[in-house]
């Protein structure tokens, strides 16, 4: 599976995803790093079938009226460190990973997992 992280979270989240064998990049290896527009984060997104991860809810809402990123795990954890963050998708990728097989949109909160569509 492909990833696109989102600028608001850390990098460090696509050495978890690769070291599950998945191809995860950051917004700060694009072109223009983390100040690419969202925008183009979705059209990369649909061009390259990838699933985006972030905390904006304009993606939530542009895949719900759009389609388009064309994959989402939107994350609702509020303010959460880093090594607390990767624990949790972590912990609960298998789950993200087959519920990203047959919907197109996942949140993810500190309690639980939630397939949305």
């Amino acid at each position: 599976m492909k990833f696109l992280v989102d600028a608001h979270l850390p990098p460090g989240l696509c050495g978890l995803l690769r070291s599950a064998g998945h191809d995860a990049r950051h917004t700060n290896q694009l072109r223009d790093k983390n100040l690419t527009t969202d925008g183009v984060i979705n059209r990369l997104s649909v061009l390259e079938k990838s699933v985006v991860i972030s905390k904006d809810t304009d993606f939530y809402y542009s895949h719900l009226l759009h389609q388009e990123p064309y994959k989402l795990i939107l994350v609702r954890t509020g303010n959460i460190g880093i090594r607390e963050l990767k624990e949790l998708f972590g912990r609960n990728l298998p789950l993200i990973e087959r519920a990203l097989k047959t919907h197109s949109l996942v949140e993810l909160d500190r309690f639980e997992v939630r397939i949305v569509v």
